[in-house]
């Protein structure tokens, strides 16, 4: 893989046609550098490397401020480094100065989302509108290339949770990449668990259960089976019973359930209220 096959140096002669005219057909990414600029020298090397990882959903161009002080002008560019992301003719996307890795990718994948980053969106889609299987599947296909994605590793295990796979969750939880979802992950654990739980109790003796106990059982299967309404009306009353039971794991599962319906849906709001209601 040559150098110039996704990086390649443009001016003030060719810019139109290198930039703006191509962006019609791909994103263009402009590195506006100097030799002499430090912090170019950091950040160069960053916008190169993803520019060969993504493989062609952009490309990157850089403009020597020194050699084309007129793009510069041009484009209003204070300082250095200045990137610039075209789109169509335009620019859509910019930011100055030092980013560390993390935040230049989330920049390229907003502006070239690779084919990755359009399965994650599409199985995200998914997820709000509750087709848990579907999305699970688009995000196996992810984790199958990347397994250390941890947006596509959140979505798989919400979409584990929710077709009641207590286990196989619990396993991607205990396993989570590094990443600032882990703590979305861990807040969805106490449910997960409970679920494990439902998968390994089909032979489980129920005699000496007392009634809260098999309240509680009763609103797991529930919420195993997907009728989120109606197990947690079971885990409000067990609540109502005894607010420490088990170290009061109903509250943490239900807070679980709203992580996994989200902030908006129409029961979390209801629920939301009602267990404050118990609980304060």
């Amino acid at each position: 893989m040559s150098f110039s096959e996704f990086i390649f140096d443009t001016a003030e002669t060719t810019f139109e046609h290198d930039v703006v005219s191509r962006s019609y057909e791909i994103p263009i990414v402009v590195d506006f550098w100097a030799p002499w600029c430090g912090p170019c020298k950091t950040l160069g090397p960053i916008l190169e490397m993803l520019a060969q990882e993504c493989a062609g959903s952009f490309l990157l161009a850089k403009v020597n401020v020194d050699e084309n002080p007129g793009l510069a002008v041009r484009f209003g560019v204070q300082g250095i480094p200045s990137v610039k992301a075209y789109r169509n003719g335009e620019i859509v996307a910019e930011f100055n100065g030092l980013a560390p890795e993390r935040t230049v990718r989330e920049f390229i994948q907003k502006v070239a989302p690779s084919e990755t980053d359009t399965i994650v969106a599409e199985a995200t889609s998914l997820l709000a509108i509750r087709q848990w299987e579907q999305a699970e599947e688009q995000l196996r296909i992810v984790l199958d290339a990347q397994p250390h994605n941890s947006v596509a590793t959140l979505g798989l295990v919400r979409a584990l949770i929710a077709q009641g796979k207590g286990n196989e969750a619990i396993a991607f939880i205990n396993d989570f990449p590094a990443g600032s979802e882990i703590v979305a992950a861990q807040q969805l654990k106490p449910l997960a668990q409970l679920l494990a739980e439902v998968e390994g109790d089909t032979k489980k003796n129920t005699e000496d259960a007392n009634t809260i106990q098999v309240q509680y059982g009763q609103a797991a299967k529930l919420l195993a089976r997907g009728q989120h309404a109606a197990a947690m009306d079971g885990l409000l009353e067990v609540l109502r019973c005894d607010k420490n039971f088990r170290q009061g794991e109903p509250k943490l599962v239900i807070l679980a359930v709203f992580a996994l319906l989200g902030e908006e849906d129409p029961l979390t709001r209801e629920y939301r209220d009602e267990l404050a209601s118990i609980l304060f």
